[in-house]
């Protein structure tokens, strides 16, 4: 595993409410976390914790009511939405729970849009973008129709996109949850690599076999971290 290097992720003191007729939901209760570059974070706990929460305001997807969120040591609160944008193109791979495929696009099109609006050689973007399929065993599936997939290749696209391009930070919502266990430990085996390689990787987990793979390991509970 690579050593702990430079600051990737910072959340202190969030919390976050959603709105319900009966009056807002609080979901996270000033949660406060850090991961560097070469750290494996696994969060752990039950469904309904808070766990996707914690991961959508660490991909700047949502904001926090209160606290803050930094990146590379960048505080992330005031920046107008095109600069939080940029970072999630560049710095941010995901992998959602819910896959989030274009399911009428190839397996293909799919990875390769991780690749929208960066620029630079389109025969490069198809090369890593294959090669990012071969990586979870789908090169044979490339230029087959996400809906005509099985839940597990689905999600194994998913990964393909989040890892096809260069990223300080990986952020995984349960990504092997819908996976048969050789492919399961075959994802994890390239997660590991990455990690090695520098990328920081932050994973919310049901499978308590995956927290041996990390450096760090936290439980949240009723929208409560605490660190293992």
């Amino acid at each position: 595993m690579a050593a702990a290097g430079q600051e990737r992720l910072r959340l202190a003191g969030v919390s976050k409410s959603f709105p319900a007729a009966g009056g807002p939901v609080p979901v996270l209760h000033e949660v406060s976390l850090t991961l560097h570059a070469g750290e494996f974070g696994v969060i752990t706990g039950p469904s309904g914790s808070g766990k996707t929460t914690l991961l959508m305001l660490a991909g700047l997807l949502l904001a926090p009511d209160s606290g803050g969120v930094w990146l590379d040591g960048v505080a992330t609160a005031a920046l107008p939405d095109a600069a939080r944008a940029e970072i999630r193109k560049h710095d941010i791979g995901m992998v959602f729970q819910k896959f989030c495929l274009m399911p009428h696009r190839s397996a293909l099109d799919n990875v390769l849009f991780r690749f929208r609006y960066v620029g630079g050689d389109t025969h490069a973007a198809r090369d890593q973008a294959r090669d990012a399929l071969a990586r979870v065993g789908l090169a044979a599936k490339a230029g087959q129709a996400a809906r005509l997939l099985s839940a597990g290749e689905m999600q194994r696209v998913a990964i393909a996109r989040a890892l096809a391009r260069p990223a300080k930070i990986l952020l995984a919502d349960e990504p092997t949850g819908n996976l048969d266990p050789d492919s399961a430990a075959q994802v994890m085996e390239l997660f590991r690599a990455v990690n090695r390689a520098g990328m920081a990787i932050l994973l919310v987990t049901h499978n308590h076999d995956w927290i041996a793979h990390g450096t760090a390991h936290w439980t949240m509970h009723n929208g409560r971290l605490q660190r293992q």
